[in-house]
């Protein structure tokens, strides 16, 4: 059905792509499997994280004390599948150029030491790796900004070479994929506007390097 759905309407195989990424995206909450095939097939995405590391960056033992914070019952087996899926995700970065990723983070996220200071340690040092070659770019928002025009919570813009763009927001236990143009729209200018007020890439990096520091004290 979606490849006669593509052919019909001339969609260059979209929506093929997006049936076969459905088959491959079950590990994921039900509420995140779209967002999840979105994210494989975006050509850019902007993200802000107002308290923890965006997923994509997450190395496995961060993935594992955040999920044993939020899921103190979880058999071993859970916990070990939401690293897997995290880690599954951030494949994305294996490809040099695409997509093209945008992170801004409040600096709580590298204030809070999720899981101790060796995993918080090698988590920034993962996020400095990163950026030094040149895969992501990333903004923080100190502390010091007071209120900022991000304060709303977590959403990530993703824009695609044949599609319309989307946005992706979620809280603890839900999530939601937006794709009305005006409200998209809407999102498009709250994180121009917060990333306006964060510090610049290279006050960034040097920021996160002090925390780093901090943690290996």
């Amino acid at each position: 059905m979606a490849k006669l759905l593509d052919a019909a309407l001339h969609t260059d195989g979209i929506l093929t792509r997006m049936c076969e990424a459905m088959e491959q995206a079950s590990q994921h909450a039900e509420y995140f499997r779209l967002a999840a095939e979105l994210e494989a097939m975006a050509s850019a995405i902007c993200e802000y994280a107002p308290m923890i590391v965006p997923g994509l960056l997450q190395i496995p033992d961060y993935t594992r004390a955040y999920t044993r914070a939020a899921r103190p019952l979880a058999t071993e087996e859970d916990i070990e599948k939401n690293v897997t899926s995290r880690q599954d995700r951030s494949r994305l970065l294996d490809n040099p150029t695409s997509p093209e990723l945008w992170f801004t983070l409040h600096e709580i996220v590298l204030r809070t030491p999720v899981g101790g200071s060796k995993v918080m340690y090698e988590q920034l040092a993962h996020i400095v790796e990163l950026i030094e070659r040149h895969r992501v770019l990333v903004q923080v928002l100190p502390l010091a900004t007071g209120a900022h025009p991000l304060m709303n919570g977590m959403f990530a813009l993703m824009s695609f070479t044949d599609a319309p763009p989307a946005v992706y927001t979620e809280n603890a236990h839900s999530g939601q994929l937006l794709d009305a143009p005006a409200l998209v729209a809407r999102y498009a200018k709250t994180y121009d506007l917060g990333r306006a007020v964060a510090l610049s890439p290279d006050a960034s990096l040097s920021l996160i390097r002090a925390a780093m520091e901090d943690y290996a004290a």
